[in-house]
């Protein structure tokens, strides 16, 4: 069975059908999914998935483009909604927490601001005793540098949508942690990540579709979900030369021991 290891179900993108695509998913081969918070409306919005669907958990947290709405609130108001959230008994993570310096538009969340509260989200994830997603783009080296100060390889962590070079995999899988694969690694201009996972073992792999975002080829450009994760896995077992199948159930494995669902 494919598990969908970082995906969003509660997108707009959704709001058309998400019930029948969510229903669909079983009978597809999706075996389990986590639907990610990108602020706190969609972390309460996971929860509720996750309370309804039993293949589907969630994991609470604020993207670094939304930590305005943490800065409103206070840390002790942030501290206190958050630590309800990862104490839900359906909770296996704290995410998508980071860094995002893609783009230089007007209201873009300044970088002091995204590393405070990306500081804050470690530490409240350690507190909790939970693994972290990690959202890292086009901000390698303070993501890395804020990770080894919350404690590198102590820490449990997935880079989500991993972006960055081989030697950059190389320091993230030295300290123990998991890298995000998902539909790029199908694109034509995909070769960075083609490298990575060729590179990489694969019992530090997980899956995701971010959907409804980065579908695969041939689908790129659409809205994605989890049962287009089988044309990332058929790429896999390419690069990795070996069959679909083992690739599939070592991700699933893989999914189940950093979501600790085994």
């Amino acid at each position: 069975m494919i598990f969908d290891t970082h995906a969003h179900y509660d997108s707009r993108q959704f709001d058309g059908d998400r019930e029948e695509v969510l229903a669909a998913l079983p009978g597809a081969g999706i075996g389990g999914l986590v639907n990610i918070g990108a602020d706190l409306a969609g972390t309460e919005a996971s929860l509720a998935l996750a309370e309804r669907y039993p293949f589907v958990w969630a994991a609470a947290g604020v993207h670094p483009d939304c930590v305005d709405e943490l800065e409103e609130l206070g840390e002790e108001t942030a501290a206190e909604r958050l630590r309800g959230y990862l104490k839900h008994p359906r909770c296996r993570a704290a995410g998508e927490i980071g860094l995002d310096y893609h783009g230089d538009y007007p209201d873009k969340t300044p970088r002091a601001l995204q590393q405070k509260w990306f500081r804050f989200q470690l530490e409240l994830m350690k507190e909790a005793g939970v693994p972290g997603v990690i959202h890292s783009r086009e901000a390698a080296a303070d993501t890395l540098a804020l990770i080894r100060e919350a404690g590198g390889a102590d820490l449990s962590l997935v880079m989500h949508c991993f972006g960055y070079e081989k030697e950059m995999a190389k320091l993230y899988l030295d300290m123990g942690h998991y890298l995000g694969i998902g539909g790029v690694v199908t694109f034509k201009n995909g070769r960075k990540l083609k490298e990575v996972v060729q590179y990489m073992p694969t019992d530090r792999i997980l899956l995701e579709t971010d959907c409804p975002y980065l579908a695969p080829e041939p689908f790129r450009g659409r809205r994605n979900d989890s049962r287009l994760l089988s044309y990332v896995v058929n790429e896999i077992a390419r690069l990795k030369e070996t069959d679909p199948a083992e690739i599939e159930a070592v991700c699933e494995e893989n999914a189940r021991r950093f979501y600790r669902l085994a």
